[in-house]
């Protein structure tokens, strides 16, 4: 796969996914600066989990946040549609399961709260993930959304895009296990809506008091809503 687009092939996007396993919690920790344990903190903080909670981190890869949100006592599930992914993470002590976020293995108001970090955007249909997981949230329940998004100062915006389409593939070369893969990653950030408009978007696939917060300057958008 070498362009993004919105209408992404599922068996395409995993099998890029398992070529990059290898190596991908190291090549995102350079790429990033060590900027995505802090995105994995913030987004931790905003679950707001409690002991015994049951919760599902989709998109999960090789269950790195998985580990991180069951610190607080929840019952956290680590799913993912990228096989490689979770082999690669095999040696993390989470339950994992291989799951297709478009029909979830899982039960209507199965969880208390369920995230989606970095994986959104590589989904064939958004719009049906985020509805399928409103249907496995219980009532009241709650959504967190860590995701790429779009600088907010205009100065930056520019910046972060040189970088985002010119010296992420380079150091990607350098680090990654698949470094073509990152070409298509840059291309599907840089393709991906604004903060509005995904807030929008969630809203509309069912989910209540939806809000976002800016890390990093937009680099990153921290999306929240609830179950109604």
């Amino acid at each position: 796969m070498s362009r993004a687009d919105l209408d992404k092939d599922p068996h395409d996007v995993a099998a890029m996914f398992d070529g990059v396993a290898r190596r991908y919690d190291l090549t995102n920790t350079v790429l990033t600066a060590g900027q995505d344990r802090h995105w994995r903190a913030v987004t931790r903080q905003a679950l707001d989990l409690r002991p015994g909670e049951r919760v599902l981190d989709l998109a999960a890869g090789t269950a790195v946040s998985t580990v991180s949100l069951a610190r607080s006592g929840a019952w956290c599930v680590a799913a993912d549609f990228s096989l490689g992914m979770l082999r690669a993470g095999a040696d993390r002590a989470v339950p994992k399961v291989a799951a297709d976020a478009l029909a979830l293995p899982f039960a209507d108001a199965a969880f208390d709260a369920v995230t989606i970090s970095f994986g959104l955007r590589n989904v064939a249909d958004p719009d049906a993930a985020l509805a399928e997981l409103a249907r496995v949230t219980r009532p009241g329940g709650r959504l967190v959304v860590c995701e790429f998004s779009h600088p907010v100062v205009a100065p930056f915006r520019a910046v972060y895009l040189r970088y985002l389409m010119g010296a992420l593939p380079a150091v990607a070369r350098r680090v990654s296990s698949n470094p073509d893969a990152y070409v298509y990653l840059a291309e599907s950030i840089q393709a991906w809506p604004d903060q509005r408009a995904l807030a929008e978007r969630i809203a509309e696939a069912g989910w209540a008091k939806v809000a976002w917060r800016n890390l990093t300057g937009g680099v990153v958008a921290l999306h929240r809503a609830f179950r109604p």
